[in-house]
């Protein structure tokens, strides 16, 4: 049992989730006499625990979820050294936790009120793997964060084309509370405020107003996994009595009857307000951004929440639009779907691995959380989750996705591959790109082996004059790359051989020949 558990924390898997929650761990101690008491029950697997004494059994019992045990003993998470990527983690966050600078936003008087020092990184991958760093438990406003889970609700419950007759898709390239329209006369996108509030006015127009607050609530506790969600009446009457540009906003819109008709323009407000009220901790906001992160499907609890057209729509206005007018900026250097708010968070959403929420109230002069927006730069800067890091000759960075050996497995199979096949031109692309042209596979067999072996003498020759890889490397059965052409007779390749053998002198050692060490004329060769 000790050495289950120890797997499970290693992959991160929060203890009190419904997935460890259904596995039902129940430890059963009876003491006995002489020997230990075993219970069986249908669909549960009961394992004994040998480092017990024989007075005591400790019994674990698995219902439901043993494929989830299965990942986690094989490394099959999106995220397989989980470990090793959250200390990354946890390192930039202690770099970020150094800045000073940005101010808490004074314009709402609950929100003034904020502790400055607050910072705080929560993550959850679509796995439901969990990290949290700093102050995460501690509950705040959602403010604008919910935009986008508002927008997503709508599309999920009222398809893209009705309520795109009402909200565009384009950045504005305005502040985000401007009183302005598109050119078809609607607000611009649902990130901006005046958007926001007609996507709060098309949610329920049959129902009143605690119906409609309790709909969108109940569909924001599914997303988090039913995790902490409450809501500050303070921060709402405060939105209430300081929200003069939004009830402008309000007023402009109905002039130009940009509602639906019907609707009450002070209760789309109301609810507006409302929402932008709802508390979440960065530990709840997380397996918010994961379900985006997942195609609508909460991570904690395997419920499909939000339609995958709705998910794909708010992901791509998050990545447009989503970070006031920093977004093009957060686009170009970060590459992701984040939202900021004025209550200092930010939802990071990395498309099929994980979401993250960051907190910290002051803000930059843009109104973005000044840490946030320094630890999401970092993140991508160091692994490779940025939309087009996977381009060629794009920048080395981590990849958490892979297992260990996965690189390097998958780069001696594309080398022996070429090297059968005959394919000299990517073999001359490995060779530039300082691959080691010497890898073995697991029968020690190198590049030089399997084109020996297939009578590829163009290869050979590239390999030998080019490359200068050593011609005597032994595979498991005692040969080198001149018995295989001697056994197959590849006349042609055995000549090649025997010249270069006579020629060969190891003068460096075959990872700097492969980093570094072809000559100029071997380039030029090459090109």
């Amino acid at each position: 049992m000790h050495t289950i558990i120890k797997v499970a924390r290693q992959t991160t898997l929060s203890s009190t989730s419904p997935p460890l929650e259904s596995l039902s761990w129940t430890v059963i101690h009876q003491r006995v006499a002489c020997c230990p008491v075993w219970v069986i029950c249908s669909s549960t697997l009961l394992l004994r625990d040998r480092n017990e004494s024989l007075s005591t059994s400790s019994l674990l019992c698995v219902s439901r979820n043993i494929v989830l045990l299965t990942q986690a003993f094989r490394k099959k998470f999106v995220i397989p050294d989980f470990e090793e990527f959250t200390s990354h983690v946890d390192r930039i966050f202690e770099e970020a936790k150094e800045l000073t600078g940005g101010k808490v936003a004074a314009y709402i008087p609950q929100l003034a009120k904020s502790n400055p020092d607050l910072w705080g990184v929560s993550l959850c991958t679509v796995d439901g793997q969990r990290h949290s760093v700093g102050h995460t438990k501690i509950p705040f406003c959602l403010q604008s964060c919910v935009k986008p889970l508002t927008y997503a609700i709508s599309i999920s419950t009222l398809g893209t084309d009705y309520v795109h007759k009402f909200v565009g898709k384009e950045p504005s390239g305005l502040r985000y509370n401007k009183l302005s329209l598109n050119e078809e006369g609607i607000p611009h996108n649902p990130m901006v405020n005046a958007g926001a509030i007609v996507v709060s006015s098309l949610i329920k127009m049959d129902c009143n107003k605690a119906e409609k607050f309790d709909f969108v609530l109940q569909y924001l506790n599914k997303m988090a996994g039913n995790e902490y969600m409450g809501f500050s009446n303070a921060t709402f009457q405060s939105e209430k009595e300081t929200g003069d540009r939004n009830y402008a906003i309000g007023y402009y819109l109905k002039e130009k009857k940009c509602f639906p008709k019907g609707v009450d323009m002070m209760a789309a407000l109301d609810l507006y307000f409302q929402l932008c009220s709802v508390e979440v901790t960065c530990e709840s906001g997380s397996v918010m951004a994961a379900t985006l992160a997942n195609g609508g499907i909460c991570p904690i609890t395997g419920e499909s929440v939000l339609s995958a057209e709705a998910v794909r729509n708010t992901l791509s206005l998050m990545h447009s639009c989503g970070m006031y007018d920093f977004s093009g900026q957060f686009a170009f250097h970060v590459g992701l779907p984040a939202k900021s708010a004025v209550s200092g968070a930010i939802l990071l959403v990395v498309p099929n691995i994980m979401g993250m929420m960051c907190l910290s109230p002051p803000l930059d002069k843009l109104g973005n959380s000044y840490r946030g927006v320094s630890f999401c730069q970092k993140l991508v800067s160091l692994f490779n989750f940025h939309n087009y890091d996977n381009l060629r000759h794009c920048a080395r960075k981590l990849d958490p996705r892979r297992e260990v050996g996965e690189v390097r497995n998958k780069t001696v199979v594309n080398l022996l591959f070429a090297a059968y096949s005959g394919d000299v031109s990517a073999l001359r692309r490995f060779a530039l790109s300082a691959m080691d042209m010497e890898q073995k596979d697991c029968d020690s067999r190198t590049a030089l082996h399997v084109a020996a072996a297939e009578g590829h003498a163009e290869v050979v020759k590239f390999l030998t004059e080019a490359c200068k890889v050593n011609p005597f490397v032994k595979d498991r059965w005692g040969n080198i790359p001149l018995d295989d052409a001697v056994q197959f007779n590849h006349l042609e390749v055995v000549k090649l051989l025997q010249d270069y053998q006579d020629s060969y002198t190891p003068s460096e050692t075959q990872a700097e020949a492969a980093a570094g060490a072809l000559s100029k004329e071997n380039l030029e060769s090459m090109v």
